[in-house]
Parts: structure tokens; C-alpha cells; sequence
């Protein structure tokens, strides 16, 4: 059998039967996939990897050894690894990295797919294929509320539905308002558009000079690679082209994208998106990062990824010795909440880190799902535990059916109040607002200076206390300097440092706009004196 053969008989192998609610019934292991699974409704949105109208390179998803024995991960004692290609002998099978399983996701296994080992449970290619998308495969695991039914039946938002069975293992199947559930099981709200929201509200295919290429910064550019995620976040920016078959990762299409970037040298950063890249097999993966490398100017190669959350057995040591070989590069890993932070979370991460790759973490801030101190630091906390930094928290994106999710800026401006000083500084993330029609990313944070008095700055500290920083204003005929020196003699005999502005009161709390606005919470700090801790000053946008 062909290479593409195998490729085309893989994306027809049927899912598994799943089992329902509760204890599943003898026998339903051996039943075979459920009988919806031949109806329209079971259909594969375009562009995924078992959809027969477009069909993908066989790299896309390469075929599993009949013979693949269970993982053992590492090698036994005086066991060659496998990690050395061609000095294992060809006569063995082929062996899978072995995947630490939380025991919630243990529980889950055993319950709905009992007919499914754990080393076809975290063979990432078995999860892919076994995504849950229909109403039918939803209802034998989860307690769908009245609008979640309605919303599986009518199917009227942009978006389709899919969700791997690890990541719906992290799913409450009783409450519907649990935060994760929310993210990836649609409600009728979806149908609904508001106010200031737009199918393409960042303006991206305003600024695509080839398709699936997006040109909006001087420097860097987004690339595309295709349009199929694992798992589809209901609020997710690209729904519009997200799972619909307009984005493939073929080679006339992207060649035209290398094309583009070979000419306009002053491009040096690329970011790689879609969709998930990381759905790609290695070798296609392989294939677009060597091409992107032999451009002479392109420095800089950054992917970003949600499988490390929504299908952590993706992340094979397969995988991460092939990425490394590509240095610098980093990686922007999408996480949301803390209950995503599993073990099998950690491990992905932890090898990740281990072949060199910087993680940067990207959270959306939602309404209902972590909008709110305590769930926003726990995630935070866990990401550095996970070796992965905080990057952006970013405000939802406007897309259409969208208002559900969003919450007010003043709530990610209190939430980032209360991270700055409270916890590490590697802990706290820039928050950020997407510019609607393609103004880029502009970081906002609640200011740290208050105000002037003279030629003091009155700089206010995660306390709420107000302390003086001698900063004296630049005049034409203090060029000699004099005017500093008095100027400091005047703040010491002010009494300076003062606390609570003279009073011990705390200092209101300025937000971003006012006359001391805020700008990148990573930028210009002062650390106030006498132990007032570092305060966020005038922070102005070093960069994007």
C-alpha cells in the first residue's frame, strides 16, 4: 500500500464507540462506531485531516504501525533508545514515547472509550481522529443543557464543533457553566451579534498580500500553515476561516508565502499559526521550517500552538528533536485556565523546555471562565511551574457572537493591579487589546505614577502607598546642572519618601487613558524608595 493509500485509509477508520453517562454497558467496547457516524451530521468540517474533499499530504497524518507495541518511555536498562534512529534495529517495532495520565483523565478513559488502551489513548493521531463533534457523541458523555442541544442542532455560528476526548476528560459533564466546558461546547449566544463585533475584526485579510500570509508589522509577519485545530475554542479570532477548507498546507500555496518573504528582506520575525500548526506531521512541519530558514534575513521563527493543553500527546520526543534543529525558536503556547495545567500538560511543557524552546504563555481573558483574581493567579502560578512564562493576557477579540465572553477592560486592568506586587513578576503577563481593522496589539496597565508635585513624581506601589521620586523637570537654564542638585536638596527636606501622600491614605487608583496613562506593563519601573517596591511608571511601547 502506497503512502497515500495508507494516508486515505487512515482518515476513513471510524471512531470508537463511546460509551455513556456513567458505567458503560457490556460490551459496547465491540460495537463499532455509533450508527450517526455515516450521516451528513457526522461529516468532517473541511480541511481536517479525515476530510475525503480535500485531501492533505499524507504527512498530515501518518499511519500507525499495525504492529506498535504499548510505550516504554524511557528504555529499560541496557535497552537501546529510540531516540537513535538507526541504531535501533529494524526488526523491533516501533515504540512510543510513554505519557504520564492524570487520574481524572484515567477515570475518563475507562468510563467512555473502555475498549481503548492507553497507548492508543495517547497516541495524539487516535485523538485527532476520534475528536467528539456531533450532538449524538456529546449527549453519551455529557448532560447537554437545553441550549447547548439547540445550539449542536442548528449549528448557525461560523465555527464547528470539535474537541478531543483527553481535553473533554477536563470537561464537567454535569454543570454547563464550568469555564472549560464553556470554551469549547457551543450555546445559542454564539448566534447573536452585537455591537462593535466583526467576522474579521483584527483586519488581517486587509493586510494579506498572499494567502494565509499576514503583513501588519514592519518586521514579522503571521503565516498560516492551515486552517484545522484539534480542538476549536468557541471564541476563537479566525473563526471565519477556522475548519472551513480555505486554508491548506500545500505547497503551491505556500510557496507563494516564501515567495513574498524572499523578496521583502526587512521581514526577520515569522510567526507560524492557523489553525494549530502542531496538526501537521513532522515531516510537512519539517519542511516549512527549512524553508523558512534558508531565507537569509529571517531570524527569527515562532509557532504558535494550543496542543500542549487540548492534546498534549502531540508534543512527542519525535517532535521535539525535530523542532530544535531549528534554533532560535520559540513557541506561544495558548493556555486559559489552571484546570488545562495537568500532568499531561507538564510533561508536554517539561519536554518542550527540555530541547531548548523558550514557552511564552497567551491567555484570553473570558467572562465566566478566568476572569477573576484567584483563577488568573493559580494559572499563572501553575504556568511557571510548567517552566512556561506569561506572556500576553489579551482582551477578547470582538469577533461576531462573541459579547458573552468579553468582559470590561477595567476588569483585566483591576486583575493585573492585583498580580503586580503580589506575586513574581514572571508571573504577570502584559495585558493587551487586538486594535479592531489592524492597529496592532497596545498593551494597557493601570499606571503607577499619580502625579507631580514640583519636582517630584508621586509614584503609587501594589500597597496603595504614594512615595516621592526626585525628577526634575528639564529647564533651558539648568542646562549647568544646578537645578537638579537644588532640586534634590528640596526633596530631601520635603521628608521624601512619603507615605499615603503625607497621609497614609491609600492613592486612587488611575486607570490606562487618564493623564498618567499606563502603557506596557513590562517597560519603565521605578522602585520607590524606602522600600516601596518596583512601581510601574510611565511605561511607554518599546515593541509588539
Amino acid at each position: 500500500m502506497s503512502s497515500v493509500e495508507q494516508g486515505a485509509a487512515l482518515a476513513m477508520v471510524s471512531p470508537q464507540g463511546i460509551a455513556t453517562k456513567g458505567i458503560a454497558a457490556p460490551g459496547i467496547a465491540n460495537q463499532g462506531a455509533p450508527s450517526e457516524a455515516t450521516s451528513s451530521e457526522e461529516s468532517e468540517p473541511p480541511g481536517s485531516p479525515s476530510c475525503n474533499a480535500a485531501p492533505l499530504p499524507p504527512s498530515f497524518l501518518p499511519a500507525i504501525p499495525a504492529d506498535a507495541r504499548p510505550p516504554v518511555w524511557p528504555p529499560r536498562s541496557g535497552e537501546k533508545s529510540v531516540a537513535r534512529g538507526a541504531q535501533a534495529s529494524s526488526a523491533r517495532p516501533r515504540r512510543a514515547a510513554r505519557f504520564a495520565e492524570s487520574p481524572l483523565v484515567r477515570e475518563f478513559r475507562r468510563r467512555h472509550f473502555p475498549g481503548v488502551s492507553r497507548a492508543e489513548w495517547n497516541d495524539w493521531r487516535w485523538q485527532t481522529r476520534n475528536r467528539v463533534r456531533t450532538l449524538a457523541q456529546f449527549e453519551r458523555i455529557v448532560e447537554l443543557s437545553d441550549d447547548e442541544r439547540q445550539a449542536l442542532v442548528q449549528r448557525g455560528s461560523m465555527l464547528p464543533v470539535g474537541v478531543t476526548p483527553y481535553y473533554l476528560s477536563l470537561v464537567d459533564p454535569v454543570r454547563p457553566e464550568q469555564g472549560l466546558r464553556r470554551t469549547v461546547i457551543p450555546t445559542t449566544a454564539e448566534l447573536v451579534r452585537t455591537r462593535g463585533e466583526a467576522d474579521d475584526p483584527l483586519g488581517e485579510d486587509a493586510h494579506s498580500p498572499a494567502p494565509g500570509l499576514v503583513h501588519r508589522y514592519p518586521d514579522r509577519v503571521l503565516l498560516l500553515a492551515l486552517d484545522f485545530c484539534a480542538t476549536y475554542c468557541r471564541y476563537c479570532t479566525r473563526s471565519r476561516v477556522v475548519g472551513h477548507g480555505e486554508i491548506l498546507p500545500n505547497e503551491e500555496r505556500l510557496e507563494q508565502a516564501f515567495a513574498y518573504l524572499r523578496l521583502h528582506t526587512e521581514i526577520r520575525d515569522v510567526l507560524i499559526s492557523g489553525g494549530d500548526p502542531l496538526a501537521l506531521g513532522e515531516d510537512r512541519l519539517e519542511w516549512i521550517l527549512g524553508k523558512l530558514r534558508e531565507i537569509p534575513h529571517v531570524e527569527f521563527i515562532r509557532l504558535g500552538t494550543k496542543m500542549p493543553a487540548v492534546l498534549p500527546q502531540r508534543i512527542t520526543p519525535q517532535l521535539c528533536r525535530m523542532l530544535r534543529k531549528f534554533h532560535p525558536f520559540w513557541m506561544s503556547v495558548h493556555f486559559l485556565h489552571p484546570d488545562e495545567c495537568t500532568l499531561e500538560a507538564a510533561r508536554a511543557c517539561a519536554r518542550l523546555a527540555d530541547a531548548g524552546i523558550p514557552l511564552g504563555s497567551q491567555t484570553v481573558l473570558l467572562a465566566g471562565v478566568n476572569d477573576d483574581v484567584p483563577t488568573m493567579q493559580e494559572l499563572m502560578h501553575k504556568l511557571l511551574m510548567m517552566r512556561v512564562r506569561p506572556y500576553y493576557l489579551y482582551q477578547c477579540d470582538p469577533i461576531s457572537g462573541s459579547a458573552h465572553f468579553r468582559t470590561s477592560v477595567a476588569k483585566g486592568l483591576k486583575i493585573m493591579e492585583a498580580l503586580r506586587g503580589h506575586t513574581t513578576g514572571y508571573a504577570v503577563p502584559t495585558l493587551v487589546i487586538d486594535a479592531p481593522g489592524g492597529g496592532g496589539k497596545i498593551p494597557i496597565a493601570p499606571s503607577g505614577i499619580v502625579g507631580r508635585e514640583g519636582d517630584d513624581l508621586l509614584l503609587r506601589n501594589f500597597e496603595g502607598k504614594v512615595f516621592r521620586y526626585s525628577d526634575p523637570m528639564p529647564r533651558p537654564q539648568d542646562a549647568d546642572g544646578v537645578h537638579g542638585r537644588r532640586a534634590t536638596e528640596r526633596s530631601a527636606a520635603s521628608g521624601a519618601p512619603v507615605n499615603g501622600a503625607a497621609s497614609g491614605a491609600a492613592a486612587p487608583s488611575p486607570l490606562a487613558g487618564e493623564a498618567w496613562g499606563g502603557g506596557a506593563a513590562r517597560g519603565v519601573v521605578v522602585d520607590a524608595p524606602a522600600n516601596g517596591s518596583a512601581t510601574p511608571a510611565m511605561r511607554f511601547n518599546l515593541g509588539r
